[in-house]
């Protein structure tokens, strides 16, 4: 898993003439099933081998620090992925995400669907029954991320939001 470009983006996440959107949905659940590699400065790893002071690289800030980690399991409803599907490499495996797991989409389908040239949208809204599919209610294993800060994280290729904030 290799971004294409990692950098430190202070900007808005907008890079046309369209603006950037952030879909904003009740069911947001910024967590990771667990086996979903996430890129570190030690390499891809399985989101459950991290641990607080370990670094994730991020789309907006770099490398950034996990300050806190939750780890739980629960029944939710689960959205796969079929590799490649969001671009090259994207994802780079079959993926797994919770339906409300926020997806940054920088391609025609942010076009289409959101009306912008970059959008932050629940996995769920990008089912198109083919490739990405709704595959039911599950009960899996959740790992959530917290940062200083909203951040972008590549999760098995997937540009993935982090979860909620951790307060100062």
């Amino acid at each position: 898993m290799k971004p294409n470009m990692v950098r430190r983006d202070s900007t808005d996440v907008s890079g046309g003439s369209r603006p950037a959107r952030h879909v904003v949905s009740p069911e947001t659940l910024n967590a990771l099933v667990a086996g979903t590699n996430v890129l570190t400065l030690d390499g891809a790893l399985p989101v459950e081998y991290l641990a607080p002071g370990d670094r994730v690289i991020t789309r907006n800030a770099g490398a950034a620090t996990l300050l806190g980690i939750r780890r739980y399991r629960a029944r939710v409803r689960l959205v796969a992925i079929k590799a490649g599907t969001l671009g090259n490499c994207r994802p780079d495996r079959d993926a797994l995400l919770p339906a409300g797991q926020e997806v940054l989409v920088r391609d025609w389908r942010a076009g289409a669907l959101f009306g912008a040239s970059r959008a932050l949208a629940p996995a769920q809204r990008l089912v198109d029954g083919q490739f990405i599919r709704v595959i039911g209610t599950r009960e899996v294993d959740l790992v959530e991320l917290m940062l200083d800060g909203p951040h972008i994280l590549y999760g098995d290729g997937l540009e993935l939001a982090s979860a909620a904030v951790v307060p100062a």
